[in-house]
């Protein structure tokens, strides 16, 4: 069983919103920016929370610290890398910051899952979900590795850690529709996740 106080929650806050053509992580969500209610549902399971960002002033009020990339404009890698450095337990959740639906009961357990392997992630037939996973601070040197080598895609390092593939038969009963790890890219996206949130109020 994985206790809150020995995981780190880490929001990776440094994508550009290109498509969304607003920050993503300020869109009102409940009346309250989205990143706001990300870090709520991370401190559900997580002891400590902390964002990666170019902007670490902007991100301060919803965590407890807020960091840099230590390698910048290397994409996901350069989050992930930031977010374990800093991280003050060895375990790590890190997702997205447009990520509405997070699910405490999902996020908790990946981190049970954890044993024995330096990361936990979901794999859906042919694709990878790097931004709802679990990542011991063991990743650190193979992400490194990775950035040197001028690898920018988040899983590049996964075959030279030890990796546990979940399959989504294995949390159906916690989350049948992966909603917990949904993101939102357009407007068109957001839309929908009002209207889903709409429907849940009511």
């Amino acid at each position: 069983m994985i206790e809150n106080d020995g995981l780190t929650g880490v929001i990776l806050a440094g994508g550009a919103s290109h498509r969304m053509g607003y920050n993503k992580a300020f869109l009102e969500l409940a009346g309250r920016p989205m990143i706001a209610v990300i870090a709520e549902r991370l401190r559900a399971v997580a002891g400590e929370i902390i964002i990666a960002a170019a902007d670490t002033q902007l991100y301060a009020p919803f965590a407890d610290r807020c960091v840099a990339d230590v390698f910048p404009d290397v994409g996901t890698l350069g989050g992930l890398h930031a977010g374990l450095r800093a991280a003050t337990h060895d375990l790590a959740l890190i997702v997205g910051c447009d990520m509405p639906f997070l699910d405490p009961a999902v996020m908790a357990w990946f981190a049970q899952a954890a044993v024995d392997v330096d990361l936990v992630v979901l794999r859906p037939g042919e694709w990878l979900e790097p931004l709802h996973a679990v990542y011991r601070s063991s990743c650190l040197p193979a992400i490194e590795s990775a950035i040197h080598a001028g690898e920018r895609q988040a899983f590049c390092f996964y075959d030279n850690v030890r990796t546990r593939y979940v399959d989504p038969s294995e949390i159906e009963h916690l989350d049948p529709d992966l909603r917990s790890f949904r993101n939102i890219n357009t407007p068109k996206e957001w839309r929908t996740v009002l209207d889903e949130v709409m429907i849940e109020v009511k």
